[in-house]
């Protein structure tokens, strides 16, 4: 994301004008869109014209609306982004108050304006323009015969290709077919690889399977790459890391993150620390209930004790229509923050964001025990009974 313009009041009420440059900068300018918002974008708007002898034609022209935000669409696969509002500036082509949808896309920059820019909004701002922040490791999920192949990056877990290729068994004396499907199977998964993952951004790549799947397929496709003399994979090996997974579903990407062997090699990417914490918290909850909170009540009362070491938040709850309602997790995440906490924002589109999610989407580890907030909900669940 292109950082072009950036005016703010002492209020914190002003407008941004930013481009977006690759496919993840639309679920950042997703999550900076709100209801209410004002959003100026250049748009293609179908006109009627009617020439001189009467007849009435119609034709495609490209203008700049700037539209008072109802509703937006994010497409999560294709990362595509529809907003759709009322006209609220003039305009030679659209009435005031006349509806249009803008589809923002990649490389046109567009002018969001907001009555209030809290800390959360900016904070993502500064990171979408971060380049440090992009898609740097890259997954194939795999076992016989299904093989995912997933970019993670900071905010999201993006599968860009999936195969699946029927593997007969093994029979007594005969190994053939089963054999030639598996070689199948994996030259489908090398050319996914190649058409779908940027050596030059991505630093490394996980191979995960249950077995030996992972072990003979990078044999195979390191075999074929000598035989074709395939610079791209061969100049590339090192990047390329194997470990262990349950199966070759999407949700076995958590477990992979959570390798220490793939810690280690991620330590620097953000995707890495937010599975990190999430499994400190899992871990704190079973081993220490009292250091492990979650619920926006529980966790505002730890807050208020200054107990947060760390907040674990969706950034789901900062697109709450209700603006007191997401006011108020922008005051937690403040607030942590002051007293010296730490804030992990998880994104719901990330595996673990979507674990996180189950556990009502904010949860807490804390720096010390709070026994009085666990007793609180014993007694209230005793008067219940």
């Amino acid at each position: 994301m292109k950082l072009v313009r950036k005016d703010l009041e002492k209020d914190n009420a002003g407008q941004v004008t930013l481009i977006p440059e690759e496919p993840e900068d639309m679920w950042h300018t997703y999550n900076l869109l709100q209801v209410g918002d004002s959003l100026r974008a250049s748009t293609i708007r179908k006109v009627q014209t009617e020439s001189a002898t009467g007849s009435v034609g119609s034709n495609r022209v490209r203008t700049t609306l700037t539209l008072c935000v109802e509703a937006i669409d994010f497409d999560s696969q294709a990362c595509q982004l529809r907003v759709k509002g009322t006209n609220i500036q003039e305009n030679e082509y659209v009435k005031m108050g006349a509806y249009h949808t803008i589809e923002l896309e990649p490389n046109r920059q567009f002018t969001l304006a907001k009555k209030q820019w809290d800390s959360v909004v900016l904070e993502r701002i500064e990171q979408a323009c971060d380049p440090a922040w992009s898609a740097d490791v890259a997954a194939v999920v795999m076992q016989e015969g299904l093989a995912h192949v997933c970019l993670v990056t900071p905010s999201m877990t993006l599968t860009r290709a999936k195969v699946e290729v029927n593997i007969p068994r093994k029979r007594k004396g005969n190994c053939s077919q089963h054999d030639r499907a598996l070689e199948r199977f994996y030259e489908q998964v090398v050319q996914a690889i190649q058409r779908h993952i940027n050596f030059e951004v991505v630093k490394c790549v996980l191979v995960a399977s249950p077995g030996f799947v992972r072990e003979q397929f990078c044999d195979y496709m390191f075999q074929q790459a000598v035989k074709t003399d395939n610079k791209l994979l061969l100049e590339n090996r090192s990047k390329f890391l194997q470990v262990h997974s349950s199966s070759g579903h999407k949700y076995a990407l958590k477990e992979v993150l959570c390798d220490p062997a793939v810690t280690s090699r991620l330590s620097d990417t953000k995707a890495a620390g937010e599975v990190k914490a999430l499994d400190d918290f899992y871990k704190m909850l079973q081993h220490e209930p009292d250091r492990a909170f979650y619920g926006l009540k529980h966790v505002e009362k730890a807050n208020e004790a200054m107990a947060i070491d760390i907040l674990l938040i969706s950034d789901e709850l900062f697109r709450h229509q209700d603006v007191a309602t997401r006011a108020r997790y922008v005051k937690l995440v403040d607030s942590v923050r002051e007293n010296m906490g730490t804030v992990r924002i998880f994104s719901s589109l990330h595996v673990s964001g979507e674990q996180l999610g189950q556990l009502t989407g904010v949860a807490a580890i804390l720096r010390f025990p709070v026994a009085e907030l666990s007793d609180q909900e014993d007694d209230s669940s005793s008067e219940e009974d």
